[in-house]
């Protein structure tokens, strides 16, 4: 992603685009409703089990979500499903995963190498 803002001039709204792509992510609520998602769709009861908040809180970023398109909504009856709708999600916070998880080890030498 660097290489292509570097490479390219991109417009204020295609930077306004990105920039909202890493605000949608930078909930810890919502990185966890993805993370449950990324094993199947689920009702929005068993998303408020699996991330231990309250049904109002899960429905209000799984809107944030859908509005975003990473997620998709399917209503069975009186029960709605959510499903990832965008999986190049998952291969954005694998980079900000592997980046992290490297600078922690570096760090982790660092204080290791001074003890």
């Amino acid at each position: 992603m660097i290489s292509v803002m570097v490479t390219k001039n991109l417009s204020n709204e295609a930077l306004e685009l990105i920039a909202n792509r890493f605000k949608i992510l930078s909930e810890p609520i919502r990185l966890r409703i993805l993370q449950t998602l990324q094993d199947g769709e689920r009702s929005v009861t068993e998303l408020t089990e699996a991330v231990e908040t309250s049904q109002p809180n899960v429905s209000k970023h799984l809107k944030i979500l859908q509005d975003a398109g990473v997620v998709k909504r399917n209503q069975q009856g009186n029960t709605v499903y959510y499903s990832i709708a965008d999986e190049s999600i998952f291969t954005l916070c694998e980079t900000v995963c592997s980046s992290l998880e490297m600078r922690l080890r570096n760090q982790a030498e660092i204080f290791a190498v001074n003890s």
